[in-house]
């Protein structure tokens, strides 16, 4: 269980990959400092397991559906990676309660600048879109965020070729976070808030 909050900036020093899954090398001091093999460490809002540790970084094993699910499967060498230690029991509970399971994965549509802040729309697929609420949390790429907007495809285009969200990033996001280099076609990890599925699913149960 993550809480959302990034605690640094890894890079990703070696990947291997096969036919069914991947090992993935992470450097992240910080995440690594107190870590035992077999902890859980969020990348970039993937959980992954430490299969080994290297000083200064770690070694995961990344299975297929989590490289077809995430955008894990589109990573390279020298990319850098948003990391995040599991919580402890009584920790601060900064941003929201967040299980490292990807929902989806979601295209940057919209980057507006301003001084000190960003704006950034997303693309989101129809099945999710009903799990994101105006003020309500989002995880991308493992940051917890607030969403600033939601909206959905109109006639002709009218309100864009998909439904979407947005967030607004303030200049400690942009520089601690990943999400400070997203351009327009970039793709993030998405997990909804477990609080919304959890509500979805049992209004589907009793409908």
């Amino acid at each position: 269980m993550f809480t959302g909050i990034i605690e640094e900036l890894g890079q990703i020093t070696s990947i291997i990959r096969n036919d069914t899954d991947a090992r993935l090398t992470v450097r992240g001091p910080l995440s690594v400092s107190d870590a035992k093999v077999g902890d859980s460490i969020s990348v970039d809002g993937v959980c992954l397991t430490v299969a080994e540790l290297l000083g200064d970084g770690f070694t995961a094993d990344v299975m297929g559906e989590t490289l077809r699910a995430s955008s894990l499967g589109d990573r390279a060498v020298g990319d850098a990676v948003n990391l995040e230690r599991a919580m402890r029991l009584g920790d601060r509970l900064g941003g929201h309660i967040v299980q490292g399971h990807i929902d989806t994965t979601s295209e940057v549509l919209e980057v507006e600048r301003f001084d000190a802040w960003r704006r950034i729309r997303f693309a989101i697929d129809p099945v999710h879109a009903g799990l994101l609420v105006d003020k309500g949390s989002v995880a991308v790429s493992g940051v917890s965020l607030t969403v600033s907007a939601v909206g959905t495809a109109g006639p002709s285009g009218a309100s864009g070729d998909s439904d979407w969200f947005e967030v607004s990033l303030i200049p400690e996001t942009l520089t601690a976070t990943t999400l400070g280099t997203l351009g327009v076609g970039d793709h993030v990890n998405v997990e909804t808030d477990i609080l919304a599925r959890h509500v979805a699913r049992l209004a589907s149960r009793s409908a």
